[in-house]
């Protein structure tokens, strides 16, 4: 999120969160919060860092997988 980057509201880059979980996941986070919506540019809150549903089956597998290869240590 980009607090004050929108008109009346947050803005952001939701580009920026699967990177940014699959590196939280790496350094060892025990949970990630994903801001998610059917049609992102709809969400009546946090549209510009939410998530297409379509995209978080794919990145929770990836982050699953991450964490997998963590614990195997």
């Amino acid at each position: 999120q980009k607090p004050g980057a929108g008109k009346g509201a947050s803005g952001g880059d939701a580009a920026a969160a699967p990177a940014l979980a699959r590196a939280a996941v790496a350094a060892g986070v025990d949970a990630v919060f994903l801001e998610c919506h059917p049609q992102p540019a709809l969400a009546r809150s946090d549209a510009a860092t939410a998530l297409a549903l379509t995209q978080v089956g794919p990145l929770l597998e990836q982050l699953s997988a991450i964490d997998g290869l963590l614990r195997e240590r």
